[in-house]
């Protein structure tokens, strides 16, 4: 028997194998279109196994299964896109600092000096010299160095 004979005769396999592979397919190509027609294809296999469809209906119930499945997903992708809250200082570590609280654990001379925070150690710069155990706010950046004031208690 040849392939395309038993092609024919159980349609509703092929379809189904079909799906499989084009899931496996996107798998490992990872680029989201032959999912919805792996989907789209399983679907009708599993819509002709329980009714007969002619093979030219069969191709549009795949075609429109696919641009359905594709549309609704990309209409959801955008939605979720839009309504997730982008982190726009993202790998800028420097700007995520502004408005923290810390206490200088080493004098700044002539307005500059150091501080650790986590595992870093930044440069910082403030308009006078401060000593050890000032607490500070950091209030802007310029390039790597941290600008830095006084944070004083209300009492």
């Amino acid at each position: 028997m040849s392939i395309l004979r038993l092609i024919i005769a159980y349609y509703q396999y092929s379809w189904i194998i079909l799906g499989c592979i084009l899931l496996i397919i996107e798998m490992i190509a990872i680029n989201g279109y032959l999912l919805w027609s792996g989907l789209s294809a399983i679907l009708v296999g599993i819509i002709t196994s329980y009714f007969y469809i002619y093979w030219p209906i069969q191709c549009l119930l795949f075609s429109v299964l696919t641009l359905l499945f594709m549309f609704f997903w990309y209409r959801w992708l955008r939605y979720y896109t839009i309504s997730q809250k982008s982190n726009k200082l993202l790998n800028q570590r420097h700007k995520q600092l502004v408005g923290l609280h810390f206490i200088l654990h080493s004098s700044l001379e002539n307005g500059q000096g150091h501080i650790r925070i986590a595992d870093s150690i930044w440069p910082i710069k403030a308009n006078h010299n401060l000593p050890v155990g000032t607490p500070v706010i950091i209030t802007n950046v310029e390039g790597i160095i941290l600008i830095v004031q006084p944070k004083y208690r209300n009492n």
